[in-house]
């Protein structure tokens, strides 16, 4: 079986082959360095790096480029508020993004460049634009894209322009031809730091926030690539206006396959900083090991929405510490290599072969336990430890493991048995019988064993 890939520019499942056969170029758009992470910006990281490890293990060679904003709106008023230079904060920002991500291990991507660095390739993709007649000087000094221009532009959102300029309205003085045109160049403001500005043939000022994307993917992977992912928050008008800018300039596609992970939810409403309702990495793992909340997020398949709450991370922290305390009970014997011919392993294969689909790869890890602890065999505990190394899981001393990070708390609290058995319910009523046996085998490791009878599901602790 081959690896299929959900394409958001097709909408459909796809056969994967690299452009450069055993090569792949993957392109993510990272953070805008201004604060530190919320567990949204983990959910993303997490995604594309599940992507490049199984890739890595499916024998590609990946040149993996996740970018960092250093230079922006919300940046520039951050550091006058703090009174520090925007060099100094983003710095401290890209250090705290480091540590956050090292400790739910995520791998760092083969090039991490920094918005700043590529100015000079932003302008002369600019200056294409302009020669192609896509872009335009505003009066003030900005350089705005000419959407209309573009043929195609929405092909990504799936909206037409129409769709797209309905409610919208073009402000009073902002120099621009259509209300869905996008900056290219911001010129420089007076009230700004020197170091927000560059010099350049449109004036003093600095690049727009789509611009900065198109110029470093072309610069360090081609014109064309292979996967640009990020959240879905980014498909529209981000990556849409990527794509303008990119083939636009160049006439080629910018990327074969586009990737967007789900949301990260609460009480319903997207984590974010603008509503407020946001948890940082920090806050998160001052509450929960790295490795409970990195097995948290890749239980649920990366294009589903993922609901934080205290519960769903008590039932991973439950459940984690289940693999574990199998893994304790016999000596893992050392894998050189994967057979992927086992039946666990092709299983796992195929699950994740089928767009990288965690829980049903995580479900098996469950079924190789109940084997481990059936049998006490040391080549399926190598391999249960193998298999869960593919998703950066199950590498700790399993003793210290349960000892330390896993094992503390008495268990979920009633309000959170009852949300993994309605969750239980509606898995069995859609014919999810694995995910309901997980739920159940996740409660019995956690000391709750559940009883099904004519009225419904009672549980007891055992």
């Amino acid at each position: 079986m081959s690896l299929k890939i959900h394409n958001s520019l097709t909408r459909r499942l796809e056969a994967f082959q690299p452009i450069e056969p055993g090569h792949v170029r993957m392109y993510v758009c990272g953070m805008t360095v201004y604060d530190l992470c919320h567990l949204g910006h983990a959910r993303s990281m997490l995604a594309f790096d599940v992507v490049q490890r199984w890739l890595k293990a499916s024998g590609y060679r990946v040149t993996y480029v996740r970018n960092v904003t250093d230079i922006d709106d919300k940046i520039i008023a951050r550091a006058l508020q703090n009174g520090e230079t925007i060099t100094a904060l983003t710095n401290r920002m890209v250090d705290a993004l480091h540590q956050d991500a090292d400790a739910l291990g995520i791998e760092r991507p083969t090039h991490e460049p920094r918005a700043t660095e590529y100015v000079p390739q932003m302008l002369s993709l600019i200056e294409r634009l302009e020669s192609r007649g896509l872009a335009y000087r505003a009066e003030g000094g900005d350089v705005n894209f000419a959407v209309r221009k573009f043929d195609g532009y929405g092909k990504l959102s799936g909206k037409s322009l129409d769709e797209l300029r309905a409610g919208e309205r073009v402000a009073v003085n902002d120099g621009k031809h259509d209300p869905l045109d996008f900056v290219l160049w911001k010129a420089a403001k007076a009230e700004e730091p020197a170091e927000a500005k560059w010099p350049s043939n449109y004036g003093a000022g600095r690049p727009g926030w789509h611009i900065e994307c198109s110029a470093m993917s072309c610069e360090m992977l081609g014109e064309t690539f292979d996967i640009h992912g990020g959240g879905a928050d980014l498909q529209f008008p981000h990556h849409e206006n990527e794509i303008a800018q990119s083939e636009g300039a160049t006439g080629q596609p910018l990327a074969r396959v586009w990737m967007h992970n789900g949301f990260v939810r609460v009480d319903n409403e997207k984590m974010s900083k603008s509503l407020g309702n946001f948890f940082t990495i920090r806050e998160v793992l001052g509450k929960y090991d790295p490795e409970t909340v990195r097995f948290f997020v890749l239980r649920a398949h990366y294009r589903s929405a993922l609901n934080y709450s205290d519960a769903h991370l008590d039932d991973a922290r439950g459940a984690l510490k289940r693999l574990y305390t199998a893994l304790s009970q016999v000596a893992a014997a050392p894998l050189e290599r994967i057979d992927w011919g086992q039946p666990h392993a092709q299983r796992f294969r195929a699950a994740m072969d089928e767009d990288f689909g965690t829980p049903e790869a995580v479900a098996v890890l469950f079924e190789l336990a109940s084997e481990v602890n059936r049998t006490r065999d040391a080549d399926l505990a190598g391999l249960l430890r193998a298999l869960g190394g593919v998703l950066g899981l199950l590498q700790s001393d399993p003793a210290a493991y349960l000892q330390a990070g896993g094992a503390h708390g008495d268990g979920p609290d009633e309000a959170a048995i009852l949300s993994l058995i309605d969750q239980r319910a509606a898995a069995k009523k859609s014919r999810d019988f694995a995910l309901a046996d997980c739920i159940r085998q996740d409660l019995l490791a956690q000391g709750i064993v559940l009883k099904d009878g004519p009225a419904g599901t009672t549980w007891e602790r055992a």
